[in-house]
C-alpha cells in the first residue's frame, strides 16, 4: 500500500502567480546585523533547525530566512484568498 496523500490549494489572483517584492526588504548575503540595522528586531525569531543551520525571523510585511547569518530568501507576507 501506499503513503497517505496531502496537498493544499493554491489560488492565484487571475490565474498568474504573482511576484511580490518590498522597496526595502532584505536582500539574498545581507548580515543578519545588517537586517537588523535596517529593520530593527524582528516581532519572532524562530529556533535554529538542521545543518547547515537555518533560521527564520518574522516582521511585520516579511520573514526573512537565514543560512547561518546570511539572508537566503526575504517572503513578503500578501493577501489570502478563500478556498473555493
Amino acid at each position: 500500500m501506499g503513503s497517505p496523500v496531502a496537498a493544499d490549494v493554491l489560488v492565484m489572483p487571475n490565474g498568474e502567480p504573482q511576484v511580490v517584492r518590498l522597496s526595502e526588504q532584505p536582500q539574498r548575503g545581507m548580515h543578519q546585523n545588517t537586517v537588523i540595522r535596517y529593520h530593527g528586531e524582528p516581532h519572532t525569531r524562530h529556533p535554529t533547525v538542521g545543518q547547515p543551520p537555518i533560521t527564520r525571523w518574522d516582521y511585520d510585511q516579511f520573514a526573512v530566512v537565514f543560512e547561518g547569518a546570511h539572508v537566503i530568501h526575504t517572503v513578503v507576507f500578501g493577501q489570502w484568498a478563500d478556498t473555493p
